[in-house]
């Protein structure tokens, strides 16, 4: 048993310490990635590993998303359990086609004979700013995909917990971990244990209005509830966590609950994860509805370099107040 010990961690050192444990545990697990040898990660994630854990198994790699996510994939298929590193969600998209047309499907096109047991990690969002081409939020995109798992850790529970159940997982998991998150820090228990990886959470308790998000969303929708509450509006913060398969459960239930929903997402509107949480919400609870689903999401643009006009583009907990406000029927 797991001694319980109350410590404060940052985001960057659960993501680390998760994969420590995972290399300690299983001498199938690797992680292979651009400079998360040498240099520690672009973000320092991997600080400290290469050392400990050696070369074979801390895996700096050439400038090449196709050529080492094919590897990882490989590797996965003939029994190891690698962890792939993408330093950012742009990135993903020169290994696309290893995602999408092989990891997401082999399964199916070999009628089950091989799984594809990958973990790939990458950081997303936007609010450092990358400019436009470092400062996406395309998760929703690969929740489109069938065969993939998308995992969104918003927490230090989470994002030290999810990394254990995806590598036991048989199928691809992508793990998306907001980069302006890697410094935040929260008491943490240090138990260690595994996170379920197909449930969404309940973060804050609520009667007036359900807020649906997930990633850094969460901390925004969280500070604008904490701004509802010195007016008398109750709402309810449900974390996602999980974006395939969305527990659709969770979702209707908080719905059913408070008759109103407000979902942030810092993606963009047209076509992402909103408008399919939105979807879903009138196909099954229709009438549970006092008022229209509403939505905060991302401004239709690249994300701009400039400071302040970066954070105009974003979702903003002022922005989710308005919104809110908006609503009619509200107890405040």
């Amino acid at each position: 048993m797991k001694t319980t010990t109350q410590q404060t961690m940052t985001y960057r050192q659960a993501v680390r310490e998760a994969m420590r444990e995972a290399l300690q545990k299983d001498e199938r697990v690797f992680l292979m990635g651009e400079d998360v040898g040498r240099y520690g990660g672009c973000f320092n994630v991997s600080e400290g590993m290469l050392k400990e854990f050696g070369e074979d198994r801390i895996i700096d790699t050439p400038l090449s998303e196709s050529g080492f996510t094919g590897c990882g994939i490989g590797a996965a298929v003939a029994g190891m359990r690698p962890i792939v590193e993408i330093m950012t969600i742009n990135f993903s998209l020169l290994a696309a086609d290893q995602i999408i047309n092989t990891a997401a499907i082999l399964q199916y096109m070999s009628g089950g004979q091989f799984n594809v047991p990958i973990v790939i990690r990458m950081a997303t969002g936007g609010g450092k700013q990358l400019a436009a081409q470092h400062s996406r939020s395309m998760e929703g995109w690969y929740a489109h995909i069938p065969g993939l798992k998308i995992l969104v850790p918003a927490t230090i529970e989470d994002a030290r917990g999810m990394l254990w159940p995806a590598l036991e997982d048989p199928d691809p998991v992508l793990i998306f971990e907001n980069s302006t998150l890697y410094n935040y820090e929260e008491a943490w228990s240090g138990n260690g244990s595994a996170v379920d990886i197909r449930s969404a959470k309940v973060r804050r308790q609520g009667r007036d209005v359900s807020i649906l998000t997930y990633g850094i969303g969460l901390h925004k929708s969280l500070e604008a509830a904490e701004m509802l509450a010195e007016e008398g509006i109750e709402a309810e913060v449900v974390d996602l966590r999980v974006l395939r398969p969305l527990d659709d459960e969770m979702i209707l239930s908080s719905v059913a609950k408070t008759n109103r929903v407000v979902i942030v997402d810092e993606g963009w509107k047209s076509g992402g994860i909103s408008a399919e949480l939105s979807a879903r919400i009138m196909e099954h609870c229709f009438y549970d509805l006092d008022c229209p689903v509403e939505r905060v999401c991302g401004e239709e643009v690249p994300a701009p370099y400039a400071k302040h006009l970066e954070q105009a583009s974003l979702p903003q907990p002022q922005n989710i107040v308005d919104t809110v406000k908006k609503m009619g029927g509200l107890h405040g």
